[in-house]
């Protein structure tokens, strides 16, 4: 699992969590931002290269597996996308870790694209959430799970796959989610190399022990295995936490989108496939994502999209006093946020003034 590193700047070997995760989770933590990333700006042209391109694809059913009770549809043009990622270590992603008991979601962002799909908010749900599981059944093994109160969000995939992870946002949010996007994050250094890396800037130091990344304030531009040690960094940024790791994930998912403009890739037709062949090797969508015909028709829609009208942030939370490893959500603002995505509207400024997320300088470090 561990990866060797040659020179400065490169990483090896993992880095800590509160509770000492391996290097899988966050590599699908930023395999998560990245596909959101090009699912919004690196879709439109997958539809020359349909044959290879739609054999990369792998699809679930959402909709037959949660059937009728759900919150409504709103076909109002906007679009509400679960992104998640999966620590799953099947086929090539053994080399990240053994199996220790089934896969759990790390990362879930809901990305909402407004209904003239001139801009977007991105909410990140931290993994750690405490939340009330609805109950669901694995439509893998047929499995029923009653749901449970106060369980981690990222239980949810756990339990139930794909559909319940669907199913507790919805729950959670009283939002319909339109698509479904997971990630194998073996693919993301391929994503970041195929690019021809992302370039940043820091605004200071960062020299992470755990992450073994080390960059001098200035511009960078990081190869996949460097993005890999950004995207780790938590100690040495922020207060430590993981929601600083968010905000620092976040800096550089916006660093990636624009990247996917300026290198061309909707004019180098080599540049398109190469990207596209890995992004749609690297995710698993919902059923009417599944095949390029139907994924063109929905990045085709988004590629107008400009990364400085992609507002994120994180769910509104608190730490747990009964255990810092833990958040809880902060209702009322939630509610805010949940809102504002039902109506169509920006995320109020209001919601994240009391939330443990989007504080500090983490994202800040990074341009």
């Amino acid at each position: 699992m561990s990866e060797h590193s040659k020179g400065p700047g490169r990483i090896r070997g993992t880095g800590a969590r509160r509770r000492k995760p391996s290097r899988r989770r966050r590599v699908k933590a930023v395999a998560a931002w990245t596909v959101a990333g090009v699912v919004v700006l690196g879709g439109s042209g997958l539809g020359y290269a349909y044959f290879t391109l739609n054999g990369n694809l792998k699809g679930v059913d959402i909709n037959a597996a949660l059937g009728a009770d759900r919150p409504d549809d709103v076909d109002n043009g906007s679009q509400d996308v679960l992104v998640l990622g999966s620590d799953s270590r099947s086929g090539a992603n053994g080399e990240y870790g053994t199996d220790e008991g089934g896969a759990r979601s790390d990362t879930a962002m809901v990305l909402h694209v407004d209904r003239g799909h001139t801009s977007a908010s991105v909410v990140s749900i931290p993994r750690d959430t405490l939340i009330d599981r609805p109950a669901c059944t694995d439509t893998a093994t047929g499995r029923e799970d009653p749901g449970a109160r106060g369980a981690m969000f990222n239980t949810a995939y756990q339990v139930g796959g794909p559909a319940c992870a669907v199913k507790t946002v919805e729950t959670m949010s009283g939002i319909r989610m339109d698509h479904y996007v997971e990630v194998d994050f073996t693919g993301f250094k391929k994503l970041v190399d195929e690019l021809g890396g992302v370039p940043i800037t820091t605004t200071q130091a960062i020299d992470d022990a755990k992450s073994h990344l080390s960059l001098e304030p200035g511009t960078h531009t990081l190869d996949g295995e460097q993005a890999l040690g950004l995207v780790r960094t938590r100690k040495s940024v922020g207060d430590g936490s993981d929601l600083g790791r968010i905000q620092l994930q976040q800096a550089f998912v916006k660093a990636l989108m624009h990247q996917v403009k300026n290198v061309g890739v909707f004019t180098s037709p080599k540049k398109l496939f190469g990207l596209a062949d890995t992004a749609t090797k690297a995710v698993t969508t919902d059923s009417d994502l599944d095949s390029v015909k139907k994924l063109t028709g929905f990045a085709t829609g988004l590629k107008g999209l400009n990364p400085s009208h992609v507002d994120m942030v994180t769910l509104p939370v608190t730490y747990d006093p009964a255990d810092p490893n833990r958040v809880l959500p902060l209702q009322e603002a939630g509610a805010q946020v949940w809102t504002a995505l039902r109506h169509d509207e920006p995320v109020p400024a209001s919601a994240t003034v009391d939330s443990a997320g989007d504080k500090g300088d983490a994202g800040s470090l990074v341009k």
